[in-house]
C-alpha cells in the first residue's frame, strides 16, 4: 500500500518505506501521522540531519552511528535515550520512514 501525497500515491516497499526519497517537509507530517508521532523541534532536527546524511552518503546510518554522530552534532542530549523517546519503534528505522527516505540497509543502516 502506498502513501497518498499531493493527490498522488507514492510507492512504498517493505515496512512502508518510500521507494524514492521525498524532501518536501509536508511528507514528514503525513508519515509522522501514520506512525502516530506528533513532530517537535527535536524530531525536525533528526529528520533534517538524516536527510543530509542520505544526500551525502546515499543511505542512512544505523542506530549506533546515529547516536555517535548526533552526539557530536549536539552534545546537550543523551541521544541514545532521546531517540527512543522521539521514535519509540526502532529509531534508526522509524525516523528514516518519517523523514521520507527509503528503507535503510541491513539491520537499521550501514
Amino acid at each position: 500500500m502506498g502513501v497518498m501525497y499531493n493527490g498522488q500515491e507514492l510507492e512504498t516497499g517493505d515496512e512502508d518505506f518510500l521507494l524514492e526519497p521525498v524532501y518536501d517537509d509536508e511528507i514528514c507530517s503525513v508519515m509522522a501521522e501514520r506512525e502516530q508521532i506528533a513532530l517537535t523541534d527535536d524530531h525536525w532536527f533528526v529528520i533534517r540531519w538524516l536527510r543530509e546524511k542520505y544526500k551525502q552518503d546515499g543511505h542512512t546510518p544505523n542506530f549506533r552511528n546515529m547516536v555517535i554522530e548526533l552526539t557530536e552534532e549536539d552534545g546537550s542530549k543523551d541521544w541514545k535515550k532521546h531517540l527512543y523517546t522521539l521514535f519509540p519503534n526502532q529509531p534508526a528505522r522509524q525516523a528514516v520512514r518519517v523523514a521520507g527516505l527509503p528503507k535503510p540497509y541491513g539491520k537499521g543502516g550501514y
